[in-house]
């Protein structure tokens, strides 16, 4: 298992709950982004810069992803990609994208595009606060308990 984070556009903070868990459970983390990331002080955190273009961290995570890992982002088409591969996905804002919650959250995603593209609505998302990172930081722990708890389990 390792946890994947698609670090162009991840908070701070969301990186440091994700470090803290890393090390309490010694499960590796990878930072993807275009350009070079500063991370962790552990042998456990990596980073990965790529440059191929505005997608290319999107499409290495999409390509090394694997089940039972877990991706941070905020990208609900890369959200979608990781869930075909069997993995799953969470977002900075706690939101978990799995077989069952992607398909939706797509969608959703496509037609808010769409809707700002027609200048039928404006803005986006509210700033990050304290709030979301409880959040992240609760989903991100149910998260690696049922991993952690099926992997000893043998599935």
């Amino acid at each position: 298992m390792r946890i994947w984070i698609d670090g162009d556009a991840c908070p701070r903070a969301v990186k440091d709950v994700v470090f803290r868990a890393s090390a309490r459970l010694r499960i590796p983390v990878t930072i993807v982004a275009n350009q070079v990331m500063s991370t962790a002080s552990s042998e456990l955190v990596s980073a990965v810069a790529v440059t191929d273009g505005p997608d290319a961290a999107d499409n290495h995570i999409a390509s090394e992803v694997s089940s039972p890992d877990i991706v941070v982002t905020a990208d609900v088409p890369l959200a979608s990609r990781v869930v075909t591969n069997g993995a799953v996905a969470i977002d900075p804002r706690g939101h978990v994208y799995d077989e069952t919650s992607v398909a939706e959250r797509l969608s959703v995603r496509n037609l808010m595009e769409q809707l700002r593209d027609r200048g039928l609505v404006r803005g986006g998302p509210s700033g990050f606060g304290a709030t979301d990172k409880k959040k992240f930081a609760g989903s991100l722990d149910r998260l690696l308990t049922k991993r952690v708890r099926d992997r000893k389990r043998g599935r």
